[in-house]
């Protein structure tokens, strides 16, 4: 058993990186660039509609080429970290690429003549920042046995939510500007920032450096690697070996597999709602950063609540129903959310100037948080019994395979649908497939999981 101090250590992690993924690819950067990008082009000539699906097809590309290379290079990762029994130098080393990506998004400016160099930068840190999350799961067994997994996993991620919403609110109060040039509170971007060049929202990048560099520092100070460090080299054909052992194994267990393969399609979903989620609420709604900040701490503020609660759920009852539950509800929020417009929800028009489209995606930002937290929360603690201890990194880089090696679907297929249908509404639909086909295939898993005894 740990103790309490590593344990903290571990969850203080996720406190740390989650900034990246709340203010950067949902919230704050994400509808920033996709303001940007839809700018720019239409600067080119581009009518607006074309504007907006080229802009969601710009950011959807730069996610899919990251999430195939954390694919690909995750489970060598991870076998490389189980043999040579260090796992504290990857994190460390991703740490620092993933802050010095984020410090670096302040280069975009609103004239949109940096647009691509910030999205190499945005997507490598966004690499780092989860292959470093990779390794830090393969701790968790390590941690804890039996139903406090759950409760571990998901006190850990509804701490990290926490993080994402006292950073979101800072942003808002003091930095991000809406199209006025004012910030929540109604005053111009504090530290003397000129609203002019966007520079409150363009702060986002050093703020999620900031934070991440000095939250690291009690995970560096109170977790240390668990297990033996390799005393003979570790070589390629040690690793390839050992990589090979993994996959064959994969074939051999019908629980895993079918987890491995659910878990591909309803993370790759999720991480679109997440991605798109923002971006959609810019181009669909109209809405402006500020409002966009608002959904934020809302969907924030209840995966933190609903992550802690699905933890406990976990712990009593076991992940599979969590996850299963947690799909349902993404399901129902995805056929809302592709359902409604500014003028229209289910193809029946609205009173002009209604505000029922904000309240809905509101509702929706509360229920994508609380049911995509408690799902990852839950869906880690799963791997966990599926996993050896003692070859857990090797587990959770296939585990991130799995969440990644089809990356390219969810925002290939966006992509695909938004530049048939000329819509960003109906580029959303194939995300409500991928969430069915994953619900389907955890019919063939094992609650208490495979692993040997």
């Amino acid at each position: 058993m740990a103790t309490k101090r590593r344990i903290w250590g571990w969850m203080i992690f996720d406190l740390a990186q989650q900034p990246y993924a709340t203010l950067g690819l949902t919230f704050i950067f994400g509808p920033y660039f996709a303001a940007v990008a839809t700018a720019h082009f239409a600067a080119q000539g581009l009518p607006e509609a074309l504007a907006d699906a080229r802009a969601q097809s710009l950011w959807a590309s730069g996610q899919t080429v990251a999430g195939l290379f954390i694919a690909f290079t995750a489970p060598v990762l991870g076998t490389l970290a189980d043999a040579s029994g260090r796992r504290m130098p990857w994190i460390a080393a991703f740490s620092a690429i993933a802050v010095i990506c984020a410090a670096g998004l302040w280069i975009l400016e609103p004239d949109g003549e940096m647009l691509i160099p910030a999205l190499v930068l945005f997507f490598a840190g966004f690499v780092a920042a989860e292959s470093a999350t990779n390794v830090n799961n393969a701790l968790l067994p390590s941690l804890a046995t039996g139903p406090m997994i759950g409760r571990i996993s998901g006190s850990g991620a509804a701490l990290g939510y926490w993080g994402g919403v006292v950073s979101l609110i800072l942003m808002l109060l003091l930095l991000a500007e809406n199209d006025a040039g004012l910030t929540l509170l109604g005053r111009p971007p504090a530290f003397g920032l000129d609203p002019e060049t966007r520079e409150g929202t363009r702060a986002v990048g050093p703020v999620i450096a900031l934070w991440y560099a000095v939250f690291i520092v009690p995970f560096f100070v109170w977790v240390r690697d668990a297990g033996p460090v390799a005393r003979v080299p570790v070589t390629p054909r040690v690793v390839a070996a050992r990589l090979w052992r993994s996959l064959r194994d994969v074939a051999r267990r019908p629980s895993l597999a079918a987890f491995l393969g659910a878990s591909m399609l309803y993370r790759d979903a999720l991480a679109a709602v997440y991605a798109f989620g923002g971006v959609y609420a810019t181009l669909v709604l109209g809405w402006s950063v500020i409002q966009i900040g608002v959904f934020g701490i809302i969907g924030a503020i209840s995966a933190a609540i609903l992550t802690w609660a699905g933890g406990l759920a976990d712990a009593r009852l076991g992940p599979k129903p969590v996850i299963r539950l947690s799909v349902w509800v993404l399901i129902a929020v995805s056929v809302l959310i592709v359902s409604m417009t500014r003028d229209s929800l289910f193809g029946l028009p609205l009173p002009p100037g209604s505000h029922l489209p904000d309240i809905l995606f509101y509702i929706c930002g509360a229920l994508i948080g609380g049911a995509g937290g408690a799902l990852y929360s839950a869906s880690r603690s799963l791997m966990v019994r599926h996993a050896d201890p003692e070859r857990a990194t090797e587990a959770f880089g296939l585990f991130a395979l799995s969440g990644r090696a089809t990356a390219f679907l969810a925002p290939l297929s966006i992509t695909v649908a938004t530049w048939m249908s000329g819509s960003t509404r109906a580029g959303l639909v194939p995300v409500i497939a991928l969430f069915a086909l994953g619900l389907l295939l955890l019919g063939w898993v094992n609650k208490n999981g495979d692993r040997a005894a």
